[in-house]
């Protein structure tokens, strides 16, 4: 016997019940005609859409991306700001340090 050959299960190993399958659902003349599903059909998906949606809420998603900009634009300049300080507290501390 092979490896590829499938086997009887062990006696006393637990079984799992096979999966119910899903209802198919009666296809949707308006969900076939929106942009995303047009989309996918021009791509060549097997699906009758993309996966994803719509954000229901858009106001709190680029509230919280305006957040991290602020966030990030204020570390940027806290990074360079830090290099500057340092850079000018060598330059007048390096000629006393080596006497």
């Amino acid at each position: 016997m092979t490896d590829t050959e499938p086997t009887a299960p062990e006696a006393g190993a637990p079984t799992l019940p096979p999966e119910p399958e899903a209802p198919t659902l009666p296809p949707d003349p308006a969900a076939y005609d929106s942009p995303r599903a047009v989309r996918a059909r021009e791509k060549g998906l097997e699906a009758p859409y993309i996966a994803g949606g719509h954000d229901p809420d858009p106001e709190q998603g680029l509230a919280e991306e305006r957040r991290y900009l602020k966030l990030l634009l204020a570390m940027a300049a806290v990074i360079v700001a830090s290099g500057f300080v340092l850079g000018a507290a060598v330059a007048l501390l390096g000629p006393a340090a080596g006497k």
